[in-house]
């Protein structure tokens, strides 16, 4: 935290939101996943165009539903306010939120996990730049466009589960982790399959948010406490998000 900090606010963003980032960053490196860490700040140094004094926007509030408007701001940033809105003032039962504008958005299960340490069960999605192509060759059509799910559990341990639809992420390509190349979607000869998901995340998210990149969150209070009892069947095998930082 000491030296992400630093840069961040170097790079003109206040205190606040520059501790919002490292914590980001920090978390991803923790838990081994240096195509979301500090591998960041690297390529946040290199753009041009950012501008850290950008606030996102809550445009509208309806009963179940909510559109933010990212304004400029960076996704993380934006994604941050809304868990600290949604934190603040949970649903009665479930809420959407749609948030347009909304890039870069980083390791969404770090999103998902802190929604689910509130007591929510969440399942969010997000689009970026068009990086996927058909297996069957042509232009790219897709983000990797991951989705990441987060159920709370009694025992204190949510469930999170964060999968893109990449066989590399981008991040693995800005951190040297792997080549543009290999920026496909995964399953080997089943790859359609991730690349179907991939499109119908694009279509989705893009009919709610619009053409730039967006995120689409659900969120709802459970009704069961479902994680426990699968632990318990898995026997001592590592569930999707049970490693814990170091």
């Amino acid at each position: 935290m000491e030296s992400a900090v630093p840069r961040l606010r170097a790079l003109g963003f206040s205190d606040h939101d520059a501790s919002v980032l490292a914590d980001h960053f920090l978390d991803a490196e923790r838990r081994g996943k240096k195509s979301h860490g500090l591998a960041r700040i690297d390529w946040l140094e290199t753009l041009p165009d950012i501008d850290p004094t950008a606030r996102p926007s809550r445009v509208l509030v309806d009963s179940g539903y909510e559109r933010w408007d990212g304004a400029g701001a960076l996704g993380y940033l934006t994604l941050a306010a809304i868990c600290d809105a949604l934190l603040a003032d949970p649903p009665e039962r479930a809420r959407v939120v749609v948030a347009s504008r909304c890039f870069p958005t980083g390791s969404l299960g770090y999103w998902a996990r802190r929604v689910a340490e509130g007591g929510l069960a969440a399942a969010l999605t997000t689009t970026s730049p068009r990086r996927l192509a058909s297996p069957d060759g042509g232009p790219p059509l897709a983000g990797t466009n991951p989705i990441a799910i987060g159920v709370p559990s009694s025992d204190g341990r949510p469930l999170v589960a964060d999968v893109s639809m990449g066989r590399v992420t981008h991040g693995d390509v800005l951190a040297g982790l792997a080549t543009p190349e290999e920026l496909v979607p995964f399953g080997g000869d089943r790859a359609y399959k991730a690349f179907a998901l991939a499109v119908g995340i694009e279509m989705l998210v893009s009919a709610l948010a619009g053409d730039e990149p967006g995120a689409l969150l659900l969120v709802a209070r459970p009704e069961h406490d479902p994680v426990p009892a699968l632990r318990v069947l898995a026997g001592g095998i590592r569930l999707p998000g049970d490693g814990q930082p170091s």
